[in-house]
């Protein structure tokens, strides 16, 4: 059966999930609210104790399993510092520099649930009185956040609630545009949650039959190295991360088709099941590109680093400027939810 995409449904959803924030540590609302969808879409679903979500489909074949997995946490920060000044120095949570969220938006979030909204400039901003404005390094000791409160003493700023240790969010700034390109920070991996969360209703609602029980992994720690390294079902044979296809120089990946990864940083992803994932892309006129990533790991690979005895692979959107704002299109998205959809309906790689 062909998939039915459902744009305006998924791209509403992406924009549910990119709205929370969500960074690594502090995913907590995120989880609610996707436990509250798999709850109303009747799907049976589990969370550990390290807070990631795994909801399960039974398929034909309750012996052989298959794990498809994407994150929701996201790069962020914490307050390491209040300076005398009142600004707030950070620690990066997370791996992207601090040139990427120049001039953001962002939000810290306190110990009692409240939020204070502020700015991540460079301290010598001011070109008018700092003659390095632009050259100064983007780092942790120039970089601080300007609260949009009255407080101009590290006094001032305790008293607000704002403590050492609390999280940062950065705005999204999302964007869908008429010509279907999407931007906004946190597609990485939202974009991909979002496909798989779609595919699970859609799954739930249709009753369409699979041919092995299935198991959909939203992971929350995946920027930290380890979203998606524990908690597997030991019937569990392949192993896919659902992650974005990364763009640029050297790089086969575009907004316009699915990504499939064939070795990243950590090493070559299995070949058969790779195989098995571009046979189904040719058969099923689905546009992709095969690529390798030289920067990168995924929750597949921690699995695999883990000790876990699984075929694994990676495919998912391409997405431009990662780790900064982002940007994908709608075609890569349709691929994406196309490949899924061709792919839990596959057998088994043997």
């Amino acid at each position: 059966m062909a998939y039915d995409w459902k744009q305006r449904e998924t791209v509403e959803l992406l924009k549910e999930l990119v709205d929370i924030p969500s960074p690594s540590g502090y995913t907590h609302s995120i989880m609610a609210v996707i436990r509250d969808l798999l709850t109303e879409w009747e799907v049976e679903h589990t969370t550990t104790r390290k807070g990631g979500i795994i909801a399960t489909i039974n398929g034909q074949d309750q012996g052989r399993h298959r794990l498809l997995t994407a994150h929701v946490d996201t790069l962020g920060a914490m307050v390491k510092e209040i300076k005398p000044s009142g600004r707030l120095k950070l620690s990066l949570v997370g791996g992207f520099k601090f040139n990427a969220i120049e001039g953001e938006n962002c939000l810290i979030h306190l110990a009692d649930g409240a939020k204070v909204s502020g700015t991540v400039l460079l301290h010598q901003t001011t070109v008018h009185v700092y003659k390095d404005a632009g050259t100064a390094e983007r780092n942790e000791t120039n970089m601080e956040v300007r609260l949009d409160e009255k407080a101009s003493s590290e006094a001032e700023v305790r008293a607000l609630g704002i403590e050492v240790g609390d999280f940062v969010s950065f705005s999204p700034r999302f964007t869908a545009t008429d010509s279907g390109y999407i931007k906004s920070r946190h597609l990485d991996d939202k974009a991909s949650a979002a496909l798989l969360l779609q595919l699970v209703k859609e799954l739930s609602s249709s009753r369409e039959e699979l041919p092995h029980t299935t198991h959909f992994y939203i992971s929350n720690n995946e920027e930290i190295g380890f979203g998606g390294n524990s908690n597997i079902p030991e019937q569990t044979e392949e192993y896919i991360a659902v992650d974005m296809g990364a763009i640029g120089d050297g790089q086969a990946s575009d907004e316009y088709t699915v990504s499939i990864c064939a070795k990243d940083s950590s090493g070559p992803y299995h070949y058969g099941l790779t195989r098995h994932l571009i046979d189904l892309a040719k058969a099923n006129d689905i546009a992709y590109k095969v690529d390798i990533y030289p920067y990168y790991s995924s929750d597949a690979s921690a699995a695999i680093q883990a000790g876990y005895d699984v075929k694994h692979a990676l495919f998912g959107p391409g997405i431009e400027a990662s780790h900064s704002y982002e940007r994908t299109h709608t075609d890569s998205l349709k691929a994406a939810a196309a490949l899924l959809h061709a792919y839990v309906l596959s057998p088994l790689v043997s």
